[in-house]
């Protein structure tokens, strides 16, 4: 590797304006490539329509066929222009990075920690903030905004076909072919129907969602901790740094029940199964990639004791020790990863057989794989594990056997509602006080203390409370049957008092979602405030301090890792207040929602209610992360 020359602040100025000039020219001979391929299609499908697509004619009036063709063409323009755009950029950052140096590109972590090193930040404080770091980007379903599963694959393989043209090695007939394939991926997307005639299921929702692990994210995860420690490495020499979990997803999809009456307790269930089935298949294909490879032979190294012993344990486990002695003689990480495979297929079969050769939970293939790892690095095969067994274990880590954490978001008026249900039932049919009177308050408080011998049945809930009560159960059922780590946050829409936030509390409690340890009882699920309304936002201070020291919160938030997560609404508070207004008091209330947990003892973060348009508070992430408040991020988001 050659050394870069340090670069100033004119060099860097000059770079850019290279960079500029070459990303300009190189835009403009892939969109004049695109807009040719585009010609031939319209031509072939649509001649008639290519001089309004030109903007050389305009559209006949009274024509619908016409402009709905046109329609059609310029929507697809606006696709490949987009597609152009994310190559462009990428081709950009490769430059930039081969001009000046990784250091240089914004937005990298060595760019971030050639910075901190400047600043004197430590390698001990780098550590403290990775223990503590936490970033779960969240799907969520925008039906409006979701292309079909189909069209995001014919982009993406544009976008492959625009790169390989970027290489110089190709001869005048490979370039063709991969021109004409480009040219029938334009015309693929003509001839697919991008919109929807119906409204998409959840269940289509989920498919869509999935789609982005399948394709690419799975694998991300990994390649992004070694970019992270590759960047350590170089600003902080050898310094040991231990690197946790701390990137993981989260989704609503299939979770969101707030005004969605397609989201029900089946589909929520559903959709977990399927997150599960697709990590677990993804584990199989790259156990079964590992398992080709690693042929390393007994004969070759020194095998330690602590792997010798595992390995007799899985083996004599599988109940296929001489067999696999016999098939793959001395290769002993081979049999090892055999054994894995077979596990795997148990979780895969899933026919709920009690003895049947399975893992039991992620924890536990987990710990195979790290024991797979350290096994061949105390066999003096350190890159072969970096290579092979640590991607995987650091995917197992982040995914575990659910792919993504899933929240479920419901709205105040139905808790509030299944808990006047139940005020009836306990009291003989009398009318529930009012949300906000002390009454209702001393209710929720007294039963909240009050011990259960066990669960109550309740027999005259309406259908609404009854399904508010059984999503509870599934998901305290979930937790011990599929993955502790299934579901992320309950998110509660329309947060408007404290009383809000103790009746779920109270919800979970009648559930089985309470843990008694010590005689001291606690939540197991987390319980996240969303603020969206101007008004609820500058009161959301005063309720937070309360809820913090309300002391079942107190205890539960301490188990659940001692942080209280709350989300503000972006679209609503916008909607509410206007752009302007609503930025500005989203700012002031994570200022002040950020002091008042420092008071308490219990670390705030944020679950920003962001992406996508303006109006919903989308922007760069790397903008949108330094417009926060001070002390408002602390590593977690």
């Amino acid at each position: 590797m050659s050394n870069k020359v340090p670069i100033t602040g004119a060099d860097t100025d000059s770079i850019t304006e290279q960079l500029d000039a070459a990303a300009a020219e190189y835009a403009s001979e892939i969109v004049a490539l695109l807009r040719e391929q585009m010609y031939v299609v319209i031509k072939e499908r649509k001649p008639d329509i290519l001089d309004i697509f030109d903007v050389r004619e305009a559209i006949p009036e009274n024509d619908e066929k016409a402009l709905v063709d046109v329609l059609q063409a310029w929507g697809i323009w606006f696709q490949l222009l987009n597609v152009a755009e994310e190559n462009t950029g990428m081709r950009r950052r490769r430059q930039a990075e081969k001009m000046g140096g990784l250091d240089n590109v914004p937005g990298t972590f060595a760019n971030v920690f050639s910075q901190a090193k400047k600043a004197g930040v430590t390698a001990e404080e780098i550590q403290s903030l990775l223990s503590t770091a936490h970033i779960r980007p969240t799907l969520t379903a925008h039906p409006t905004e979701a292309k079909r599963v189909t069209v995001l694959e014919i982009h993406r393989r544009i976008y492959v076909l625009l790169y390989r043209l970027e290489a110089e090695r190709w001869t005048p007939r490979e370039r063709e072919t991969f021109i004409e394939s480009l040219r029938n991926e334009v015309d693929m997307l003509w001839l697919t129907g991008e919109l929807r005639l119906e409204k998409p299921s959840v269940q289509q929702e989920v498919s869509w969602g999935l789609h982005f692990f399948e394709q690419t994210l799975f694998e991300r995860i990994p390649e992004l901790l070694h970019r992270l420690e590759w960047a350590l490495k170089k600003h902080y020499g050898d310094q040991e740094f231990e690197i946790p979990p701390f990137f993981q997803f989260g989704s609503w999809i299939g979770g969101d029940r707030d005004g969605n009456p397609f989201v029900t307790n089946e589909v929520t269930k559903e959709t977990l199964l399927r997150n599960r089935t697709i990590v677990i298949q993804h584990y199989l294909r790259k156990l079964n990639d590992i398992i080709k490879k690693i042929s390393i032979t007994k004969n070759a190294i020194e095998l330690s004791d602590e792997f010798r012993q595992a390995l007799d344990a899985i083996l004599e486990e599988s109940g296929q020790a001489e067999s696999l002695s016999k098939r793959n003689p001395g290769e002993v990480f081979r049999q090892y990863v055999f054994c894995m495979i077979l596990k795997m297929e148990g979780v895969a079969a899933n026919d709920g057989k009690k003895n049947q050769l399975k893992y039991r939970d992620a924890d536990e293939f987990i710990r195979d794989l790290k024991t797979l790892e350290k096994g061949l690095m105390d066999s003096s095969c350190r890159k072969q594990a970096r290579a092979m067994v640590t991607p995987l274990l650091r995917e197992a880590e982040a995914y575990r056997f659910r792919t993504v954490r899933l929240d479920i978001r419901e709205n105040s008026t139905v808790t509030t509602h299944t808990l006047a249900n139940i005020w009836r039932e306990q009291n003989d049919s009398k009318d529930e006080p009012g949300k906000d009177s002390d009454e209702w308050r001393e209710w929720l408080v007294s039963e909240l203390a009050r011990p259960l011998e066990e669960l109550p049945d309740f027999k005259t809930l309406d259908e609404t409370s009854e399904r508010m009560l059984e999503l509870l159960r599934m998901i305290a059922s979930v937790y011990d049957d599929l993955d502790r780590e299934a579901f992320g946050n309950f998110i509660l829409s329309m947060t408007q008092s404290v009383n809000d936030i103790l009746g779920v509390y109270l919800l979970c409690k009648y559930a089985g979602l309470f843990v008694d340890q010590q005689a001291m009882e606690s939540c197991r699920l987390p319980i996240v405030p969303l603020f969206e309304t101007i008004d609820d936002l500058q009161r959301a201070r005063e309720m937070m301090k309360e809820i913090l020291t309300t002391p079942i919160i107190k205890r539960s938030v301490k188990d659940q890792g001692g942080v209280q997560e709350v989300m503000i609404g972006y679209s609503d508070s916008n909607k509410d207040g206007g752009y302007l207004t609503a930025n500005w008091e989203l700012n002031k209330a994570q200022a002040s929602l950020t002091k008042i947990g420092q008071e308490c003892g219990i670390p705030i973060v944020f679950f920003h209610g962001r992406g996508g348009s303006v109006s919903r508070g989308g922007a760069p992430t790397g903008h949108a992360i330094a417009a926060q408040p001070a002390g408002s991020i602390h590593g977690q988001m």
